[in-house]
């Protein structure tokens, strides 16, 4: 049996840009693809925590170190530059693989840089 589980988080990245006319997806700064291992072409799901709007697209790579996070093609019209976002992408894994397995959570601040880096979410306290 497989299950899908979370592969990598960024959360609380800004849009930079929101480009309708630019072909469908999402660019990301090549750097954070690179800390964060989601692959330019994989699946992601956008959460944009300032409208509520869900959607899935996939990552291209956008220049390192740009801090560019740009919301491409029919997607532009659900977030708009200034709108906080999560980006995830999950992962197929099998039971021998979940054993051990940890996602890759990227937290940035206010201006597109990595604040820090974690394996696991805090618990929620009730």
């Amino acid at each position: 049996m497989h299950i899908n589980m979370l592969k990598a988080k960024l959360h609380r990245a800004r849009v930079t840009h929101s480009e309708l006319d630019y072909e469908g997806s999402c660019a990301i700064d090549g750097k954070i693809l690179d800390v964060s291992g989601i692959r330019e072409y994989e699946q992601i799901h956008i959460y944009n925590i300032n409208n509520g709007q869900r959607f899935t697209t996939y990552a291209i790579r956008a220049e390192e170190g740009s801090g560019v996070f740009s919301i491409n093609g029919a997607a532009a019209r659900l977030a708009c530059p200034g709108d906080l976002i999560i980006i995830a992408a999950f992962a197929s894994l099998d039971e021998k693989e979940l054993k051990n397995y940890k996602p890759t959570l990227v937290y940035f601040d206010g201006n597109n840089k990595i604040s820090h880096s974690s394996h696991s979410i805090p618990v929620q306290a009730a």
